[in-house]
């Protein structure tokens, strides 16, 4: 399973980045984001886990999720393993005009026989993991076009 969503933000890369970057905030950011606990010390990097806490499918869901691969502000990686399956979402941030063209790319690929002989059925969630996805890209639209707008009126 894959699914792939596009937003363009009126925002630099470097913001839009940044609001991705702060794990710790997504609750503040994202509104299926009910909690977030991080596991590691330090700064967000490679090698990061934390957990989150959201809404999905209409219930409160956990995953443990890791900091795969992390170059401001070009790409974040996110990685986690549930139930079989190994997910990976993929920030891409790319200069467009003069803002950022946001590209999310979410894939799953199951693991275990269970999870394989379940995969049929995630291809029909794929609309709701869309919108879902959707939902979280104008979220983070939304505050990094809010941060971007007060850098702007300070100048």
């Amino acid at each position: 399973m894959q699914v792939r969503v596009q937003s363009v933000i009126a925002a630099p890369p470097e913001t839009v980045f940044a609001v991705a970057a702060e794990i710790g905030r997504w609750p503040d950011i994202f509104r299926a984001v009910e909690h977030i606990e991080i596991l590691t010390h330090g700064p967000v990097a490679v090698g990061t886990r934390f957990r989150e806490t959201r809404t999905m499918f209409g219930k409160s869901g956990t995953e443990e999720m890791t900091v795969a691969e992390l170059d401001a502000p070009r790409r974040l990686v996110l990685t986690a393993y549930n139930h079989g399956t190994a997910y990976r979402a993929e920030h891409l941030f790319a200069p467009q005009d003069a803002g950022t063209n946001l590209t999310l790319t979410f894939a799953g690929l199951p693991r275990s026989l269970p999870a394989r002989l379940l995969a049929p059925l995630g291809y029909l969630m794929l609309g709701v993991v869309r919108r879902q996805l959707a939902s979280d890209l104008a979220d983070l639209a939304r505050e990094a076009e809010h941060r971007h707008g007060q850098a702007t009126a300070i100048r």
